[in-house]
């Protein structure tokens, strides 16, 4: 009779042990599974953009290009972002202004056909990149592109 008031009891503590012993774990937040970083070609041969993912979300880099107005043809220039986000796969940027000149993308990282993170093209940037151009008088112009930009290989 003492017995089986007693196993009860022995159980409740037993069990309350064991559960003190495992308090509940809080999940760490989820982070993205691609690291979507690094360099990307850009509009013409030898030039980049620079793309930085940070933990939130928010998106650092930028576009190293050759300027194309009379006062700096051929003259190598960064334009670093302004903003940038990326949500799930959605990436968007805008570029500082330089020389009268600013860019903003709209557009997805998507797997590219490199098989590997060392393979060009293992991420691609795909999208509408839209060039604003002020001029001399203040009037300001844009053009709008379908693009593709590949991911540079990833050193080992």
């Amino acid at each position: 009779m003492k017995l089986a008031r007693l196993l009860p009891l022995t159980l409740l503590i037993c069990s309350s042990l064991l559960a003190a012993q495992n308090p509940p774990q809080t999940p760490a937040p989820a982070k993205p599974a691609d690291d979507y970083s690094g360099m990307y070609s850009f509009l013409r041969e030898g030039e980049f953009v620079q793309i930085t993912v940070e933990d939130d979300g928010r998106v650092t880099g930028f576009v190293s290009r050759y300027g194309d107005s009379d006062s700096d043809r051929g003259t190598f220039l960064n334009q670093f972002f302004k903003q940038g986000k990326l949500d799930g796969t959605k990436l968007s940027f805008t570029t500082e202004t330089v020389h009268g000149v600013w860019f903003d993308f709209k557009g997805t990282v998507e797997r590219g056909e490199g098989k590997a993170p060392g393979d060009e093209a293992y991420y691609v940037v795909k999208g509408t990149l839209t060039g604003y151009h002020t001029d001399a008088d203040k009037k300001v112009t844009s053009k709008s592109q379908e693009v593709t930009f590949k991911s540079f290989p990833r050193e080992a």
